[in-house]
């Protein structure tokens, strides 16, 4: 930055002499700044109708994403009718017999997560557009990616530490305080 303002100085300095004016002395002003830069945090407008580009203009056609458009919504589906029997198999079997099911728990786990991923996505996409909002779109993307990970580690300490989603719900369910001096009839 300073060797662009000090270039700019020499040359208006060298044509003004080449010009034959006399020069006294060379400035160079610097064009360093404390405030910060907001300019790209705000907010793009849209185009006059939301219209991009002219009549004649060649329409350029967007590059084949398969994890977005009617995809996305696929998988989204996928998962969806996948946490049916993932959640009531392991269930019936905590609740009847108190059998864990460890794989398909961290499969139920893992499932769920993914599907809390994609619907979040979703929303990000319709409601921030990258088009409009930017590097807010970006800090939304990079906060639920965060929130995924976490959730992911979140996954790995229950599957190892506890016996899993499953047994911590039907621990939820037991009435194991139903022995309390208060509801006996003594």
């Amino acid at each position: 930055m300073l060797k662009s303002c000090f270039n700019l100085s020499v040359r208006k300095c060298a044509i003004s002499a080449c010009v034959g004016q006399k020069v006294s002395h060379i400035t160079a002003s610097r064009s360093l700044s404390l405030k910060p830069n907001f300019s790209k945090l705000k907010l793009t407008p849209p185009p006059a109708g939301g219209v991009v580009g002219g009549i004649n203009d060649k329409v350029e056609k967007p590059d084949v994403d398969f994890f977005h458009g009617s995809y996305h919504w696929d998988y989204e589906r996928i998962t969806a009718i996948s946490l049916i029997p993932l959640t009531l198999i392991p269930m019936y079997g905590a609740l009847s017999s108190g059998t864990v099911y460890p794989m398909i728990d961290a499969t139920l786990c893992s499932v769920l997560l993914i599907h809390v991923q994609l619907g979040l996505t979703s929303c990000i996409v319709d409601y921030i557009p990258k088009r409009k909002f930017g590097v807010w779109h970006k800090m939304a993307m990079a906060a639920l990616y965060s929130g995924t990970a976490v959730g992911l580690y979140g996954v790995y300490e229950l599957e190892t530490s506890n016996n899993g989603l499953i047994d911590l719900i039907a621990k939820l369910w037991k009435d194991e305080d139903a022995e309390l001096s208060i509801f006996s009839r003594s």
